[in-house]
């Protein structure tokens, strides 16, 4: 499996490479939401960690753009962020997110989190963001 991960903390990036790595998977790394986007677009990668909180691009309006165009719609994408409150959440989900991982998170969690993501269909992935917004009160 192939994962762009997108954050500005270069220690969430390697602790994100490291076990992905050590599972077996490949990971290409964004230090910024515009170059992330970029990466996303080129790379075809098959699941997306994405902060955000990013200078260029905010994680929010990256994951429209991916969610937006034809080529990406589909992807699985893990928001992994700081932002903890209850309309933060909600607008991860709008946005077409496929999990909601705050930090501080595990490592070795994201790694199976990222394997159920990849092997979930999109419209798995869409069902599950449904529950999700309706627990929320969306």
């Amino acid at each position: 499996m192939r994962v762009l991960v997108i954050d500005d903390e270069p220690d969430v990036l390697m602790l994100c490479r490291v076990n992905l790595e050590l599972a077996g998977h490949e990971v290409i790394e964004a230090g910024n939401g515009e170059t992330g986007l970029e990466l996303a677009l080129r790379e075809q990668p098959d699941v997306i960690v994405l902060d955000v909180m990013l200078p260029k691009l905010d994680g929010i309006s990256v994951l429209g753009t991916l969610t937006n165009d034809e080529q990406t719609r589909d992807l699985p994408v893990i928001l992994l962020t700081a932002k903890t409150q209850l309309e933060d959440r909600r607008a991860g989900w709008r946005a077409g997110c496929s999990e909601y991982l705050t930090k501080p998170f595990s490592p070795v969690d994201l790694v199976g989190i990222a394997e159920r993501a990849q092997a979930m269909s999109a419209v798995e992935r869409s069902d599950r963001r449904q529950r999700e917004l309706a627990q929320l009160g969306a």
